[in-house]
């Protein structure tokens, strides 16, 4: 007898194959129940087919005419911020916890090393953004030593690794991961901007991460920060810092004139960070993909293990 818990993935393109992929090959706690999507021809249908997972091409509708839609506890929503509203009614209302992997934010914003497990309880958790699983734990590193004025962040990813849905959802990105900057991050102000690199050969993600604070002991912040990656690093091995931490501090004599902001005195911190994806399912290059992906198994687990009793 199997003690997984069994789940279902809504969105056959890039994330959810990925992350139908990393459940079946290393979750020992997650047992894939159904694989849906809304083109037949979609190769994640494909591929989960091949893979001897339950398919169907007929979205939330065709999910709930399956014989496993009963035993599924978990459903993971790799669609669009738009559908997600609709998904979310279906599986609250059948007693299922969705794992959104869209910027639709209906459940809190869910970081798994700053604050998943304040949130195992919910109906629905929200796994913010690809930018935001890559950073939000650094502006939260810094937020435990000193307190952040400001939060601002640069995600960079390869134009290659952003499929349909990811272009469909640049505005809610943006909105989404600079509201999670504040509220999980702990910044008074969070901003957030995406970049999409043509560049042949497609490039790593790299994030960059500029946070102004109170004054504080630059080694303390420091090693807040290399134990942060530490710790993002235990699910997602590729994610690492590309140079040391850079401090500059502004004080009565030479205040940093910000506009909108007026004069900051305090100590700014520039942390530059490079994804590098495990390559399950796309090209290492995706990291912005395996991040959310990584982020949302490893809560995934946690609702399995803590509130439906699964082991490995």
């Amino acid at each position: 007898m199997s003690n997984k818990v069994k789940v279902a993935i809504i969105g056959s393109g890039n994330i959810g194959t990925d992350l139908m992929i990393k459940v079946l090959r290393t979750s020992e706690l997650l047992e894939m129940g159904a694989m849906v999507g809304v083109d037949p021809k979609s190769d994640g249908l494909a591929r989960a087919e091949r893979m001897g997972v339950a398919t169907t091409a007929e979205g939330i509708e065709g999910l709930q005419k399956m014989d496993v839609w009963d035993d599924i506890k978990v459903v993971f929503d790799a669609t669009s911020a738009y559908a997600h509203k609709i998904h979310s009614d279906v599986c609250q209302k059948a007693g299922k916890v969705i794992v959104d992997l869209t910027p639709a934010a209906i459940g809190p914003y869910t970081v798994p090393v700053v604050n998943m497990e304040a949130h195992l309880d919910e109906p629905n958790v929200n796994m913010v953004t690809c930018g935001g699983q890559a950073t939000i734990p650094i502006v939260a590193a810094v937020s435990r030593v000193a307190k952040v004025h400001y939060g601002e962040i640069v995600a960079s990813i390869s134009s290659k690794s952003a499929g349909p849905g990811t272009r469909a959802n640049i505005d809610e990105f943006t909105e989404t991961t600079s509201r999670a900057i504040e509220k999980v991050g702990g910044a008074g102000k969070g901003k957030a901007i995406i970049i999409l690199n043509p560049a042949e050969p497609p490039l790593l993600m790299r994030d960059t991460v500029f946070t102004l604070s109170d004054m504080a002991d630059e080694k303390e912040v420091e090693a807040s920060i290399e134990q942060m990656v530490k710790d993002v690093q235990s699910y997602v091995p590729g994610y690492r810092l590309k140079q040391k931490v850079q401090f500059e501090r502004f004080g009565s004599n030479n205040p940093l004139t910000i506009p909108g902001y007026g004069e900051f005195e305090g100590l700014k911190t520039s942390v530059f960070l490079e994804v590098e994806g495990a390559a399950h399912y796309l090209p290492a290059y995706a990291g912005n993909l395996d991040i959310m992906t990584s982020a949302a198994l490893g809560t995934g687990e946690k609702i399995a293990e803590l509130k439906f009793g699964a082991a490995a």
